[in-house]
């Protein structure tokens, strides 16, 4: 049996805790027991980074004893971009990175988090695991971000079809393939 776990969902820019399938995965894992927080990220319609880092440093609090992370577009480069600021020797359990990206992706709203290069071996070293899920149709986050990901961070990297942003306005309300592939990582430390 897993002991209780602290799960972290972060939505993307204009996002909200109430969109996509973030409710449904809280009250799924929920259901398994888990400690689980969907953060409302500060002027989520102009989001600056260092106020997302701020807020999740504050929402998270200390990385011991590892809580999870799932993030949603401009989250996954908020989570990122939290990992890279932990002391070293501070990690979090695992990641599941769904259509995120870590370099720009031509929306100069998001300018902020592009200020500076992402530095992946301090990424690398602050989370036991990572997943990213990317659809081979995303109109905003190309499958070479979640590429980038898989080479930069050693993610393993999972592949929908057909799923666009992988978000509400594609349909997903509820996101199985997240919620499998988190609970392989607390399981076992490793992917379903």
């Amino acid at each position: 049996m897993v002991g209780v776990k602290k799960v972290i969902i972060v939505h993307g820019w204009q996002g909200s805790p109430q969109g996509n399938w973030f409710p449904w995965l809280k009250t799924e894992l929920e259901k398994l027991g888990h400690e689980v927080l969907v953060p409302a990220m500060p002027n989520a319609d102009h989001p600056q980074q260092s106020a997302w880092v701020a807020h999740l440093h504050k929402v998270i609090g200390s990385a011991d004893p590892h809580p999870y992370l799932v993030g949603h577009s401009l989250g996954v480069i908020a989570i990122l971009r939290y990992l890279e600021t932990l002391p070293e020797g501070e990690e979090v359990g695992g990641a599941i990175l769904v259509a995120g990206f870590s370099q720009p992706i031509g929306k100069a709203a998001l300018d902020s988090f592009f200020t500076a290069p992402l530095d992946y071996q301090k990424v690398k070293r602050a989370a036991r695991s990572f997943i990213a899920i990317h659809s081979d149709n995303d109109p905003y986050v190309p499958i070479a971000q979640g590429e980038l990901l898989r080479d930069e961070i050693g993610a393993q990297l999972v592949i929908m079809k057909n799923a666009g942003h992988v978000n509400a306005e594609d349909g997903f309300y509820r996101l199985p393939i997240v919620l499998e592939n988190l609970q392989a990582v607390i399981r076992y430390g490793s992917t379903a």
